[in-house]
């Protein structure tokens, strides 16, 4: 090979890549049994830490454009999971609520962390291991926005 820069084994992205891959794989289990998706699961949790949020605020909270988030709200709004509403004071503003269902399934999903702990750690992968580097990932999430 000409340029060693260039091998799979040497780039940072796959194993970022695979990585993600990998954990969401891992959550399906869990989301099948709730009837959503990781996308939608980010959006619960969203929520569930604060109710009645600006979309505006949503997307900037997990990363994705408006453009992509606003059929994922329409589709759990089909589910019953939120409602979207107008904002009083800037009506041009859509507001998002959870309705019972979508609290109802805060209770359901309260386990799925320490579930996926449990699938993750192992003797050589500690918490603290996970720990240690979340604020490296932060760095690098923070650098590429």
């Amino acid at each position: 090979m000409a340029y060693e820069q260039l091998k799979l084994q040497n780039q940072l992205c796959f194993r970022l890549y695979t990585a993600s891959r990998l954990i969401i794989q891992a959550y399906a289990p869990f989301f099948k049994e709730l009837g959503i998706t990781y996308p939608q699961y980010l959006v619960l949790l969203v929520l569930w830490e604060k109710d009645n949020r600006v979309i505006s605020e949503i997307t900037e909270q997990i990363g994705l454009e408006t453009n992509t988030l606003t059929p994922l709200l329409q589709r759990m709004e089909k589910m019953g999971l939120i409602v979207r509403c107008k904002g009083q004071v800037d009506t041009r503003q859509r507001i998002i609520a959870l309705t019972k269902e979508g609290k109802k399934l805060e209770e359901k999903a309260k386990e799925i962390p320490s579930c996926m702990l449990d699938t993750i750690l192992d003797d050589d992968l500690k918490l603290s291991d996970l720990t240690a580097i979340a604020p490296q990932l932060d760095n690098i999430i923070t650098h590429l926005k």
